[in-house]
């Protein structure tokens, strides 16, 4: 059996191998193809594993043999589905790999916006802190989470997570979602609802046609002056200048992003420089020990194909 990595480098390093995979066949890596090379690359193949790599009529155009996508990620947007299902290509994505990982980098981000950590580490690298005149300078603003509202969009795995979480930091949690779930301690509300009364609205669901660009300059406009907006889900919910106008116009107090539409960042990125706006490179997902965790779903969900019993199936 062929198996392919068509972009490799976006999970693999020194410290987190593909060692498992031997185990089913031949293994071919490819660090990170580009879409016009992919067909040619898995044309042989058997299975091919990815993580962001589009894969749709164009890209699997010569896969003749190929019975079986993987995906190094819970979301698969980045698959056709309607095409994989009529040509008999079962897909299996990671199912809640990164639930810890992903509520991590939200409560590091929400704690960076309140305390600001890195500007007062700054500060005193500079030594500012040794010119100052009282022994606990008041140079940027410092809030607490105690008492605050925030308001969870999608209550799934990482949701979840996410208000559990905020109950540890004493804070009112509320949520919408497209169905009802019950979660203690957490009230789920409208849509609207969730706008107007959150301190910190966060998102934690899919891209699929309903959440695309369900942040826009209407949305913001509903939500607190001083609230903050966090996403660790999917760049094409925010539409990009829409937020940077909320920002710099003050229509709300700060965001905090780990993702874009189109990654990596490009050059006239419009989010780039905005106003109280904090970005990190889609790291949410990518601490040591929630690779080597996705490393091993891949790994059980091909184990689970092979013996007949498939497992974390979309298509």
């Amino acid at each position: 059996m062929k198996i392919v990595l068509t972009d490799a480098q976006t999970v693999v390093d020194g410290l987190v191998t593909v060692d498992c995979l031997k185990d089913f066949g031949e293994v071919i890596q490819h660090g990170l193809l580009k879409y016009e090379e992919v067909a040619e690359a898995i044309e042989d193949a058997d299975m091919v594993i990815v993580n962001k790599t589009v894969m749709d009529a164009g890209s699997l155009r010569l896969a003749k043999k190929l019975k079986y996508i993987g995906l190094f990620a819970t979301g698969y947007n980045n698959i056709d589905i309607d095409y994989c299902r009529a040509h008999g290509i079962t897909v299996c994505n990671a199912g809640s790999y990164s639930t810890d990982a992903v509520a991590q980098q939200t409560f590091a981000l929400i704690l960076e916006h309140f305390n600001n950590t890195a500007k007062y580490n700054d500060y005193v690298q500079d030594g500012k802190w040794k010119r100052s005149p009282t022994f606990s300078p008041f140079i940027y603003p410092l809030n607490e989470l105690s008492g605050k509202v925030i308001g969870i969009v999608g209550l799934g795995a990482i949701g979840q997570k996410v208000a559990k979480i905020a109950q540890a930091f004493g804070m009112k949690t509320i949520a919408y979602n497209r169905s009802p779930r019950n979660v203690d301690g957490v009230t789920q509300v409208d849509f609207d609802t969730l706008l107007k009364e959150s301190d910190i609205v966060t998102v934690h669901c899919p891209l699929n046609k309903d959440s695309e660009r369900m942040f826009n300059k209407e949305t913001f406009a509903k939500m607190k002056q001083t609230a903050l907006f966090v996403n660790t889900a999917r760049g094409g919910v925010v539409v990009e200048s829409d937020l940077r106008d909320a920002l710099e116009n003050g229509v709300i107090g700060g965001a905090c992003i780990d993702v874009l539409t189109v990654e990596p960042m490009v050059e006239d990125c419009v989010l780039m420089g905005a106003k109280n706006c904090i970005i990190t490179p889609h790291i949410a997902w990518a601490p040591l020990e929630t690779r080597q965790r996705l490393m091993g779903i891949v790994c059980d969900n091909i184990r689970g194909f092979l013996s007949g019993e498939p497992q974390n199936v979309v298509s």
